[in-house]
């Protein structure tokens, strides 16, 4: 693999930490490692989101910019008399991406390695080879021969599954495969938002927020949101690309690489038409690459936020991203880049008068 540079380096170490929706410390410790030494000050609400606060102008509008830490996953729910462990979805899975996967558990006393099992096909009959396998009738093979070892081996309820996967730059080296896209680039984005604020003037005080628990209900964005009140809020997160077979245009049209996706309509929130329009105002001023996109189902941080107090005008950037919520996803590096380049170049436009006329429109 090509050594990797100082930005791959970032988004290996976010990827490659593990973080269920209620266990994200490991996330967590890697964002702030990264995003501290662009941070006036750093926080956490009572939840575990971790919020980084950047002046640009005292009492100016405050801006969200918010990813989340937490990755779908699973926890233990028991261990049967013969060692197997069987497991609760954290966040949403489809039952045909799991099977035969390697997996982690993290216990108190280290990590176990598992993975994914089921009945051998050659014990079903004609009919049941037909269907996926139920996620209720798998299982987590960790080599133990009882109940006993299992749980010698650490093993108890409650502990976190997480992916196996390594980060993995591509022959084309712009397009990066990793597990937990959804949502270490936001994240990332968060980090590389304050880094470019750095020494350059804007007229308003900018939180970097990694928050918790989206996957499960948008649950960290909530919390960390009333702890900052926010006059405009930014959800970062992946989103759907269409650019590989058998999806057609009406079903998602985003590609990989040509540029950021803005949400115009997803499940948790119409987003605000003074920032939207805004945000595009500024991207063909730029000439920044993007791309429309929405959502029937699901939804993002933004949900959240846009709900907040009395209320945040709010609006959801994403990068296009194949394979999300399984073991490995694809994203393009260059859709990154050019989200943090257009979220920069609107915040340094959000002074109070431009986030009154937002707030009338």
């Amino acid at each position: 693999m090509a050594r990797l540079d100082e930005m791959n380096t970032m988004l290996k170490d976010l990827t490659d930490a593990r973080g269920i929706p209620g266990n994200e410390k490991e996330p967590r410790e890697v964002m702030e490692k990264y995003i501290a030494p662009y941070a006036d000050a750093l926080y956490k609400d009572n939840l575990g989101s971790l919020i980084a606060k950047k002046t640009g102008k005292e009492n100016g509008p405050k801006i969200m910019v918010a990813g989340h830490l937490d990755e779908v996953g699973f926890m233990v729910t028991r261990i049967d008399d013969n060692g197997f462990v069987y497991f609760q979805t954290v966040g949403g899975w489809w039952n045909q991406v799991m099977l035969a996967q390697r997996v982690t558990v993290m216990t108190a006393r280290g990590d176990v390695t598992g993975l994914i099992g089921s009945k051998p096909p050659h014990v079903l009959s004609a009919e049941e080879r037909k269907k996926p396998v139920d996620i209720k009738n798998m299982f987590i093979d960790i080599g133990a021969s009882s109940r006993e070892e299992a749980q010698d081996f650490g093993i108890r309820p409650g502990d976190s599954i997480v992916p196996y996967f390594e980060f993995t730059q591509m022959k084309n080296e712009k397009m990066l495969m990793a597990k937990a896209w959804d949502n270490r680039i936001g994240c990332a984005i968060a980090i590389e938002v304050l880094k470019k604020l750095q020494g350059e003037e804007h007229p308003n005080v900018v939180y970097g927020v990694g928050t918790i628990q989206e996957e499960v209900g948008l649950r960290g964005a909530r919390t960390s949101a009333h702890a900052i009140k926010p006059d405009i809020g930014f959800g970062v997160d992946v989103g759907i690309a269409g650019d590989m077979p058998g999806v057609s245009d009406k079903e998602a049209d985003s590609k990989l690489g040509e540029g950021p996706q803005i949400i115009i309509y997803d499940a948790s929130m119409v987003p605000n038409k003074g920032v939207r329009d805004l945000v595009v105002d500024t991207a063909d001023e730029q000439h920044i690459p993007y791309q429309f996109a929405s959502l029937a189902g699901g939804g993002t941080d933004s949900g959240s936020i846009h709900l907040t107090a009395d209320g945040v005008p709010s609006l959801s950037i994403t990068i296009a991203t194949r394979y999300i919520h399984s073991h490995a996803a694809i994203l393009h590096r260059d859709d990154f880049e050019n989200a943090v380049k257009l979220i920069v170049a609107t915040i340094k436009k959000l002074n109070s008068d431009k986030v009154k006329e937002i707030k009338l429109s």
